[in-house]
């Protein structure tokens, strides 16, 4: 169990002596004052404990304290110790941000339960901070598509690198791992960004009005065209044009969109005047192209004209250790946009969340994110199994636990052993067996 530190402030000395020894036998450390604002003094954003304070002393009473400990960090537990005739007082004080208050003369387990109640809720606080801090502190790429794991890193890698050229690129991957949020932060990233991002979904267009909104046309190139159209391609000239689902654009708009690709020239519907064309194509795809190649859906040459660079997104069964700073990520921009405070987020829920199965990946994360922030989060269901044989599936499973509650942990072994309730020495062993590397999760 861990030791929390609690910041006692009351001007009998008898009270302070009491009490210090009640908490001592809880394995709870506190350093005691006779006035406030010696308190005041060994308080900043960081600290990691819980002040209690009695109402009534001389010259700053525990009123003014705890306004001036919200002004220092309103996240900061306030326990307010109060006698009968201040009871009405102390509830004033959890409607201005106390977060309990106990009545004298209280009894030694009706305090601890409370000191450990505010410390828990301390460290969790304190911990989400750093989470989100990881990500703020990270480059545009890490905290566009947040992930510490070794697949993540690599996309960020590729991701760098390509962003710094001008070709075309392929972004596969399965539904929700974030294709297309890779492909705006390409575009943001490049030397295009002052041009148009132009995306168009090659599935959601009729086969009828899917080559006009390319290639755009002329007055009277088709029954119905009564006046000229700039096509997408057009419309995306010094820009971007994101192809999504390019897997399922019909075969002979490939061969268009090949010849447009090849020559980077551009003739609308109904015309014979050509003009250059100035895109970079960037194309999602969520199948293999390489297996649709082999069944005649896809062109190979269309798919070498496009993968001039290929980037994979990872699933995120793949990279669980990623998942709590994900989702507290996720948390914070639901709260965020709809004016609401992050709820605490307890490292058990983490791991949990980490065990899970997520066939929707980032995007059914996001939603269960929002359900979280907004109070309809439902049961956490049972881990799914990605492995073969119940050994391996365990084995698994407990690989999955022990990373995420080391990246819940910011890597340190202490805590984490401790979360798990395993031994130092198991730990270690675990974390040789699964090759787990503790500087993977720090900062």
């Amino acid at each position: 169990m861990m030791q929390h530190h609690v910041l006692f402030a009351d001007d009998e000395e008898h009270l302070r002596k009491a009490t210090t020894q009640s908490l001592a036998f809880a394995d709870i450390e506190v350093t005691s004052f006779d006035r406030a604002a010696p308190l005041l003094k060994q308080l900043d954003a960081d600290f990691d404990g819980v002040v209690l304070t009695d109402i009534r002393m001389p010259e700053m009473d525990g009123i003014e304290l705890l306004r001036r400990v919200m002004l220092i960090d309103p996240d900061i537990p306030v326990i307010m110790a109060t006698g009968h005739g201040d009871v009405d007082v102390a509830v004033n004080c959890i409607k201005s941000g106390a977060y309990d208050f106990i009545e004298k003369p209280w009894s030694p387990e009706r305090l601890v339960a409370s000191v450990n109640r505010a410390a828990e809720k301390r460290r969790l606080c304190l911990e989400n901070r750093r989470l989100l801090g990881q990500v703020k502190q990270s480059k545009v790429v890490t905290k566009t598509l947040y992930g510490r794991s070794a697949p993540m890193q690599r996309l960020h890698q590729a991701l760098t690198a390509v962003t710094q050229t001008d070709v075309d690129v392929l972004i596969t991957g399965d539904t929700g791992t974030g294709k297309e949020v890779a492909a705006r932060l390409l575009h943001r990233e490049s030397a295009r960004s002052a041009g148009p991002f132009v995306h168009i979904n090659c599935a959601a267009l009729p086969d009828a009005l899917i080559e006009s909104e390319l290639f755009g046309h002329e007055i009277g190139a088709f029954p119905g065209a009564v006046r000229a159209r700039v096509g997408k391609l057009e419309h995306a000239r010094r820009g971007t044009l994101c192809l999504d689902e390019i897997d399922l654009l019909p075969l002979p708009l490939q061969a268009k969109l090949l010849d447009v690709l090849h020559n980077r020239t551009l003739t609308r519907l109904g015309s014979n005047e050509q003009f250059n064309l100035d895109i970079r194509v960037v194309a999602l795809a969520k199948s293999d192209l390489e297996t649709a190649v082999a069944e005649g859906r896809f062109r190979a040459d269309l798919l070498y004209r496009l993968n001039v660079a290929t980037l994979q997104m990872p699933r995120l069964n793949d990279r669980r250790e990623d998942i709590p700073g994900l989702f507290l990520l996720l948390a914070a921009e639901v709260a965020d946009k709809n004016g609401l405070t992050l709820p605490e987020i307890p490292v058990d829920h983490l791991n949990a969340l980490a065990a899970r199965d997520w066939p929707g990946n980032v995007r059914e994360l996001r939603n269960e994110a929002e359900r979280f922030v907004l109070g309809l989060s439902s049961a956490l269901g049972a881990a799914g199994a990605t492995a073969d044989t119940l050994s391996q599936r365990m084995a698994a499973h407990e690989k999955a636990l022990i990373a995420a509650a080391i990246s819940a942990n910011g890597g340190r072994l202490k805590e984490t052993y401790e979360s798990l309730g395993l031994s130092r020495r198991s730990l270690y062993e675990k974390m040789q067996r699964y090759d787990l590397v503790r500087e993977d999760y720090t900062d």
